[in-house]
């Protein structure tokens, strides 16, 4: 991606119609909007918008296995991608703090690392099947992905910071930047998390991203990932960390990303099928029903499967391995007559959550974990094949 820093940003060469940028803001270098959008166009996203992008992964082409290869890992942005220079760049520690830090990328790739298998959902996800509308974006089912994550624990940083007594928040500043609807001023992008609550979160400042150095879309050069909670609370771009003795009232934590005044924390439990996909037509028989399941609050106990309103059959879970992954699901199972059918999946977890059948609806659209609904056809023929056999038909994009 090309830096362009002014408020000329011109029109990306090759850019189709809807990747069209619209002017840049004058504060900040940002990486070209064209050019982003085309990226994640050509690495098969759904773009909704392109400045700033916002793109899905469309459900076809999640994974089985443990994690989405970087360049298809859906994008959701606020602001324009700051184009940093990680030789300049620097992330500094302060507030309520004993000791300030000001720490390069290198100092921190010298600090203890670890890597983790992390599934981050947009809180978002899945506000376009609400009725009536909410505002916002209007993901479908794909703004979500798992992906291994290396950092430095937070809990590292926060010691050498040394917090002082009375901190009780620690908030975290974005380098993305831009004007936002009810406030004077341009605002960074920023979010808290609670002090007593970072033994638990297991929060990590991560510089890689399966196995690679971040892609400038997903945060480089460092940003945070707090496994188990929405993607909002992983703040991209991380330039600044500041512990304060109060409640944080910044417009993405007071304004937006809560509901009823309660900020969005643990990613609600959710399951979402892969295989089979809208419009497919199959012959009755045998038919692998497979998806994908995950939750923040814990791990998942059960996924079933219903056909066309018959009772539910529970699938198989494959275990991923990694607390904070998601788990892979399917289950064989058989298409009796012809005609369409809805296809339902519904995941329960270990401290005893299931997805409701209807979207709980709320003003800003957030945490729809409604049971998904994938409706298919079947063909007049019959068929006894094995269920690796079935002939599937994709309905035509």
């Amino acid at each position: 991606m090309t830096a362009r820093p002014g408020p000329d940003r011109a029109r990306h060469a090759d850019a189709p119609a809807h990747c069209l940028a619209r002017p840049a803001t004058r504060w900040a270098p940002v990486a070209d909007p064209g050019g982003a959008c085309q990226q994640a166009r050509a690495a098969g996203l759904v773009v909704h918008r392109a400045d700033p992008l916002n793109a899905e992964t469309p459900l076809g082409v999640l994974p089985g296995g443990a994690v989405v290869p970087s360049d298809r890992f859906y994008v959701r942005n606020h602001f324009g991608i700051p184009a940093l220079d990680a030789a300049t760049w620097r992330l500094v520690a302060g507030g309520l703090a004993r000791q300030p830090l000001s720490l390069s990328l290198g100092d921190l790739r010298s600090m203890p690392s670890r890597t983790v298998v992390v599934t981050l959902e947009c809180a978002g996800n899945g506000r376009s099947g609400l009725d009536p509308p909410a505002p916002g974006e209007q993901w479908g089912l794909g703004a979500v992905g798992a992906a291994a994550w290396t950092g430095v624990p937070l809990t590292e940083v926060l010691a050498r910071a040394a917090p002082r007594a009375g901190a009780r928040e620690v908030v975290f500043r974005g380098a993305d930047r831009g004007r936002v609807e009810g406030r004077a001023e341009p605002v960074h992008f920023e979010r808290s998390l609670p002090i007593s609550r970072l033994g638990s979160a297991g929060a990590l400042l991560a510089y890689a991203m399966n196995g690679q150095p971040l892609p400038p879309a997903h945060g480089y050069p460092l940003r945070l990932i707090v496994p188990g909670w929405y993607g909002v609370a992983s703040v991209k771009w991380l330039t600044g960390i500041e512990l304060t003795d109060r409640a944080f009232d910044g417009h993405f934590q007071a304004d937006r990303y809560h509901i009823g005044g309660e900020p969005l924390t643990l990613q609600a439990v959710r399951s979402l099928i892969t295989e089979l996909r809208p419009g497919d037509t199959a012959v009755p028989g045998e038919v692998v029903v497979r998806g994908l399941a995950w939750s923040g609050a814990a791990p998942i106990t059960r996924v079933q499967v219903s056909l066309g309103g018959q009772p539910w059959q529970q699938a198989t879970l494959a275990d991923p391995g990694h607390p904070h992954g998601w788990y892979s699901w399917e289950l064989p199972a058989r298409l009796e007559a012809p005609g369409g059918i809805t296809v339902r999946a519904r995941a329960t977890d270990a401290a005893g959550r299931t997805q409701p059948s209807q979207p709980a609806w709320n003003p800003l659209g957030y945490a729809n974990n409604a049971v998904h609904r994938v409706r298919i056809g079947a063909t007049g023929c019959t068929a006894h094949a094995k269920p690796s056999e079935m002939p599937l038909r994709r309905a035509r994009a």
